[in-house]
């Protein structure tokens, strides 16, 4: 695991909004220079089953858009994924509370993935699973809004070389 760490985005099964996630902050820190450009960036889930497929519809809703999720699988979060990141984004306030609760040390940097989003912007990112493919590209749009805030966040948590 390279220093500083990786970033790690957090949601409920880990099949479809982190994964999504996931992808699209990995395809923008990509066009970023260093470090952000090699950061790592993983997914979990706080009631995830390991080795799950993503969600068909997530992969069609980031493939629109040019970014490929099909290969990746579930994980279950961990204390050690926990313990290695050096930020945590989570879905919801849920997702936020149930961290705080299960980790010790809870991560110093634990956010919620739209938390950089000027007010009134909703924070929380609903759940699309079971739900038809334009939920899903809702919910992606909502990821591509907040990632701006959040590639600006991580160049002042990670300054240029």
């Amino acid at each position: 695991m390279p220093a500083p760490g990786h970033i790690l985005i957090v949601c409920t099964g880990n099949i479809c909004r982190s994964p999504m996630a996931e992808g699209l902050l990995r395809h923008a820190l990509a066009g970023q220079p260093e470090p952000l450009k090699s950061l790592r960036v993983v997914s979990a889930g706080v009631a995830a089953r390991t080795g799950e497929a993503i969600s068909e519809n997530a992969v069609i809703a980031l493939k629109k858009g040019g970014v490929n999720i099909s290969g990746m699988r579930s994980q279950a979060l961990t204390q050690q994924l926990l313990d290695d990141a050096l930020v945590v984004f989570g879905m919801t306030e849920s997702h936020r509370a149930l961290i705080q609760f299960k980790s010790l040390p809870v991560p110093k940097h634990l956010y919620l993935f739209r938390e950089f989003l000027p007010a009134p912007a909703e924070r929380e990112i609903g759940d699309p699973y079971g739900g038809p493919l334009k939920i899903y590209e809702a919910c992606r749009d909502e990821m591509v809004e907040a990632i701006p805030g959040i590639i600006s966040f991580l160049k002042n948590l990670l300054p240029a070389k």
